[in-house]
């Protein structure tokens, strides 16, 4: 194949699409090997889920980048995508957690090594909560409540969103208020990961929470400020327009679908460490090892 016969835009999608090819090879590597060693299903239920995100946002991009003049609906539905399937991770990395210290909500299972704990909120949870409760069901319950809440909000706001866009009845106030929702939302579902890890870090550190949750707050980090910086790029002039036919806000949408479509790959590395299957195929090994012997 000679490269020098296609143009810009093509080698970007050739480029793009390489990339979510290699996210998608390291993501079903790492989910064929939980599949083989299907030992946990409740705890590797919410794996799976959670590192098919990278994926998909690979492959949401991708879609950007081949409609690229696509209209400000069907970008917005594209991120809605992206956003809804966020609240899910957050909520799931939050049952994870549970599951690894034998926490049931819905059964009222709290082991008694943990009830009694401090939760020590901070401003301004404050105005809403004691600075310091009593770690129990009731307070268990409240922090997932408090996670599950932007898996409601994120896709309800999406619907009302898009709906409002393509009737045209969606102006610049409206746009911030959702925003703000959205911001104090999803702050609150992050707030609550938190406290539950700074409450449990001793008990969750073999199983890598800090790991498991940079994973993801990285995907969210990444592509919400650099989203920020290219807002304020376009704002100062500096990322312009080129194309007779491509305006700057879709020339902003495109840059912002490549630098995704890279930034996946590395996410999808990065998961096969912190989401490494190792924790469930140690009895699997173990019996491959003695059968060996026995041979």
């Amino acid at each position: 194949m000679d490269l020098s016969t296609f143009d810009r835009g093509q080698l970007t999608l050739l480029g793009c699409g390489l990339c979510v090819m290699l996210t998608m090879h390291f993501t079903v590597q790492l989910l064929s090997q939980h599949l083989f060693y299907w030992k946990n299903p409740k705890e590797q239920k919410a794996i799976i889920i959670i590192i098919l995100m990278a994926p998909i946002y690979a492959m949401d991009s991708f879609v950007g980048l081949l409609d690229i003049q696509g209209s400000e609906a069907f970008f917005m539905f594209l991120d809605s995508i992206k956003e809804c399937y966020e609240a899910l991770v957050i909520a799931k990395f939050l049952s994870l957690m549970y599951s690894y210290l034998n926490i049931s909500i819905s059964k009222n299972i709290v082991p008694d090594g943990i009830k009694g704990r401090e939760i020590h909120h901070s401003f301004p949870m404050t105005l809403f909560q004691p600075h310091t409760v009593r770690l129990n069901h009731h307070t268990l319950k409240l922090l997932k409540y408090w996670t599950w809440q932007f898996v409601i909000i994120r896709p309800v706001c999406s619907i009302l969103m898009i709906t409002l866009q393509i009737i045209g009845i969606y102006p610049n106030w409206l746009s911030w208020t959702f925003t703000i929702i959205l911001n104090v939302s999803v702050s609150l579902a992050l707030y609550s990961l938190v406290v539950f890890y700074h409450v449990f870090a001793k008990e969750l550190q073999p199983h890598k929470p800090l790991a498991k949750f940079l994973c993801i707050k990285g995907i969210v980090f990444f592509c919400f400020w650099q989203g920020i910086l290219l807002d304020i790029l376009v704002k100062l002039g500096i990322l312009k327009s080129h194309h007779f036919w491509l305006d700057v806000e879709h020339i902003q949408k495109a840059t912002q679908n490549i630098l995704v479509c890279m930034e996946m790959v590395v996410f999808s590395v990065l998961q096969q460490y912190a989401y490494h299957v190792a924790p469930y195929s140690g009895d699997v090994e173990a019996k491959l090892k003695l059968n060996k012997k026995t041979k």
